[in-house]
Protein backbone atom coordinates (compact mmCIF):
# COMPACT_ATOMS: atom_id res chain seq x y z
CA UNK A 1 0.00 0.00 0.00
CA UNK A 2 1.03 3.62 -0.98
CA UNK A 3 1.59 6.57 1.34
CA UNK A 4 -0.78 9.58 0.18
CA UNK A 5 1.33 12.57 -1.38
CA UNK A 6 2.93 14.39 1.19
CA UNK A 7 2.19 17.97 2.08
CA UNK A 8 4.43 20.02 -0.57
CA UNK A 9 3.27 17.80 -3.13
CA UNK A 10 -0.62 18.39 -2.51
CA UNK A 11 0.37 21.82 -2.34
CA UNK A 12 3.04 22.08 -5.39
CA UNK A 13 -0.24 20.34 -7.51
CA UNK A 14 -2.75 22.71 -6.39
CA UNK A 15 -0.88 25.44 -7.55
CA UNK A 16 -0.06 23.55 -10.63
CA UNK A 17 -3.97 23.24 -11.17
CA UNK A 18 -4.17 26.68 -10.28
CA UNK A 19 -1.68 28.30 -12.19
CA UNK A 20 -1.76 26.06 -15.36
CA UNK A 21 -5.06 27.59 -15.56
CA UNK A 22 -4.21 31.06 -15.29
CA UNK A 23 -1.38 30.72 -17.94
CA UNK A 24 -3.91 28.97 -20.42
CA UNK A 25 -5.87 32.04 -19.65
CA UNK A 26 -3.08 33.84 -20.70
CA UNK A 27 -2.80 32.32 -24.44
CA UNK A 28 -6.33 32.48 -24.85
CA UNK A 29 -5.96 36.74 -24.37
CA UNK A 30 -3.20 36.78 -26.85
CA UNK A 31 -0.43 37.17 -23.90
CA UNK A 32 1.40 34.52 -24.79
CA UNK A 33 5.07 34.38 -22.72
CA UNK A 34 3.40 35.71 -19.71
CA UNK A 35 2.93 34.14 -16.60
CA UNK A 36 0.94 33.89 -13.36
CA UNK A 37 4.00 34.97 -11.52
CA UNK A 38 4.26 38.39 -13.25
CA UNK A 39 1.00 39.58 -12.05
CA UNK A 40 1.90 40.29 -8.59
CA UNK A 41 5.16 42.12 -10.23
CA UNK A 42 3.40 43.72 -12.22
CA UNK A 43 0.86 44.88 -9.90
CA UNK A 44 3.53 46.14 -6.99
CA UNK A 45 5.09 48.26 -10.00
CA UNK A 46 1.49 49.56 -11.08
CA UNK A 47 0.74 50.54 -7.51
CA UNK A 48 4.39 51.93 -6.27
CA UNK A 49 6.01 52.91 -9.09
CA UNK A 50 9.85 51.40 -9.80
CA UNK A 51 11.82 49.20 -6.84
CA UNK A 52 14.71 47.72 -5.83
CA UNK A 53 14.59 44.09 -5.85
CA UNK A 54 14.78 43.62 -2.39
CA UNK A 55 11.59 45.72 -1.60
CA UNK A 56 9.96 44.23 -4.37
CA UNK A 57 10.10 40.38 -3.29
CA UNK A 58 9.12 42.14 0.21
CA UNK A 59 6.08 43.72 -1.42
CA UNK A 60 5.01 40.56 -3.36
CA UNK A 61 6.10 38.26 -0.52
CA UNK A 62 8.55 36.12 -1.97
CA UNK A 63 12.28 35.64 -1.76
CA UNK A 64 14.90 37.82 -3.26
CA UNK A 65 16.05 35.32 -5.21
CA UNK A 66 12.62 34.16 -6.40
CA UNK A 67 11.92 38.02 -7.23
CA UNK A 68 15.39 38.13 -8.87
CA UNK A 69 14.49 35.36 -10.81
CA UNK A 70 10.99 36.56 -12.11
CA UNK A 71 12.55 39.76 -12.85
CA UNK A 72 14.92 38.23 -15.30
CA UNK A 73 12.32 36.30 -17.00
CA UNK A 74 10.20 39.15 -17.26
CA UNK A 75 13.23 41.16 -18.70
CA UNK A 76 13.89 38.91 -21.19
CA UNK A 77 10.18 39.29 -22.54
CA UNK A 78 10.28 42.91 -22.28
CA UNK A 79 8.01 43.66 -19.73
CA UNK A 80 10.85 45.18 -17.47
CA UNK A 81 14.12 47.14 -17.17
CA UNK A 82 16.34 46.89 -14.56
CA UNK A 83 18.30 50.33 -13.57
CA UNK A 84 21.16 50.62 -11.13
CA UNK A 85 20.00 51.76 -8.23
CA UNK A 86 21.99 53.77 -4.87
CA UNK A 87 24.99 51.39 -4.86
CA UNK A 88 26.02 48.93 -6.95
CA UNK A 89 24.22 46.11 -5.29
CA UNK A 90 21.51 47.36 -5.60
CA UNK A 91 18.97 47.32 -8.84
CA UNK A 92 15.83 49.10 -9.61
CA UNK A 93 13.06 47.60 -11.46
CA UNK A 94 10.32 49.02 -13.26
CA UNK A 95 7.85 48.74 -16.43
CA UNK A 96 8.02 49.05 -19.60
CA UNK A 97 5.89 50.70 -22.02
CA UNK A 98 5.03 46.77 -23.44
CA UNK A 99 4.05 45.93 -20.03
CA UNK A 100 1.82 49.36 -19.88
CA UNK A 101 -0.27 48.39 -22.76
CA UNK A 102 -0.97 44.98 -21.26
CA UNK A 103 -2.63 46.87 -18.37
CA UNK A 104 -6.03 47.44 -19.57
CA UNK A 105 -6.18 43.17 -20.20
CA UNK A 106 -4.26 42.00 -16.95
CA UNK A 107 -6.68 44.17 -15.05
CA UNK A 108 -9.68 42.38 -16.63
CA UNK A 109 -8.16 39.15 -16.20
CA UNK A 110 -7.51 39.79 -12.70
CA UNK A 111 -10.82 40.87 -11.93
CA UNK A 112 -12.18 37.45 -13.57
CA UNK A 113 -9.55 35.55 -11.48
CA UNK A 114 -10.59 37.32 -8.38
CA UNK A 115 -14.05 36.56 -8.73
CA UNK A 116 -13.48 33.28 -9.96
CA UNK A 117 -11.18 32.55 -6.93
CA UNK A 118 -13.95 33.85 -4.68
CA UNK A 119 -16.05 31.17 -6.49
CA UNK A 120 -13.85 28.33 -5.74
CA UNK A 121 -13.22 29.49 -2.29
CA UNK A 122 -16.96 29.46 -1.68
CA UNK A 123 -17.17 26.16 -2.52
CA UNK A 124 -14.67 25.43 0.25
CA UNK A 125 -15.68 24.06 3.63
CA UNK A 126 -12.95 26.76 4.81
CA UNK A 127 -11.49 29.79 3.20
CA UNK A 128 -8.41 28.60 1.84
CA UNK A 129 -7.09 31.89 1.89
CA UNK A 130 -7.35 32.42 5.44
CA UNK A 131 -5.75 28.97 6.16
CA UNK A 132 -2.87 29.72 4.00
CA UNK A 133 -2.36 33.34 5.63
CA UNK A 134 -2.52 31.28 9.22
CA UNK A 135 -0.64 28.43 7.91
CA UNK A 136 2.06 31.36 6.94
CA UNK A 137 1.75 32.96 10.11
CA UNK A 138 2.64 29.67 11.99
CA UNK A 139 5.63 28.48 10.32
CA UNK A 140 6.83 32.42 11.08
CA UNK A 141 7.00 31.91 14.51
CA UNK A 142 8.49 28.18 14.27
CA UNK A 143 9.74 27.13 10.88
CA UNK A 144 8.96 23.88 9.24
CA UNK A 145 12.95 23.18 9.76
CA UNK A 146 12.85 23.54 13.53
CA UNK A 147 9.76 21.32 13.63
CA UNK A 148 11.75 18.63 11.36
CA UNK A 149 14.86 18.92 13.30
CA UNK A 150 12.14 18.19 16.43
CA UNK A 151 10.44 15.52 14.83
CA UNK A 152 13.68 13.65 13.86
CA UNK A 153 14.95 14.08 17.75
CA UNK A 154 11.49 12.79 18.92
CA UNK A 155 11.78 9.55 16.23
CA UNK A 156 15.76 8.73 17.63
CA UNK A 157 14.30 7.96 20.92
Amino acid sequence: MSEPPGLGTRLRHLLELLDGDVAQVYVELGLDGFRPRFTPVVRTLVAQGPLPIRDLAKAVSVTHSAASQTVTQMEKYGLVTLEPGADARQRIVQLTDKSRALLPKLDAEWAATTAAAEEFEAELPYSLSELLAEATHVLERRSFRERIADAARALEK
